[in-house]
């Protein structure tokens, strides 16, 4: 059974928050993993565990009144297309409901924009909401 928690289980570690970012290949958090384990100190998190292992999560930035940013939905391949992206994403939302903006950036991929566009998201289009600017660090 999955269980969804809104504290850090204890028994998910360090090793095993990395190993889900390397599970997904997300190679640019794993260039400072001290950066990475750190931004969970400042972010809300859902994480989904299963017989006391990591299988996904979601984490968000936000002020709790106004604006939402999610930032990483992540789930083990092994758990992937069984609803736990977006059950996590769901929880999440329902946990932030009043607040009025929620915000993601995400790939180009066609299959993630099939998911986050069958959650109710919609793509930042100029002409409808305005334009998006993003300045990448990371690399």
């Amino acid at each position: 059974m999955i269980k969804y928690t809104q504290s850090r289980p204890t028994e998910v570690t360090n090793d095993d928050l990395l190993a889900l970012y390397r599970s997904v290949g997300w190679s640019a958090y794993l260039q400072h993993p001290a950066n990475t384990l750190a931004a969970f100190d400042h972010s809300t998190v859902l994480w989904a565990t299963e017989q006391g292992h990591l299988i996904g999560l979601i984490r968000g930035i936000t002020d709790n009144h106004t604006i939402l940013y999610i930032q990483d939905i992540l789930v083990m391949p092994a758990k992937q297309r069984q609803q736990v992206g977006t059950t996590l994403v769901h929880r999440f939302l329902n946990q932030h409901a009043a607040i009025g903006q929620t915000v993601l950036i995400t790939d180009p991929e066609p299959r993630t924009q099939a998911f986050y566009a069958s959650l109710g998201f919609r793509e930042v289009l100029p002409q409808d909401y305005g334009r998006a600017f993003v300045l990448d660090r990371r690399y």
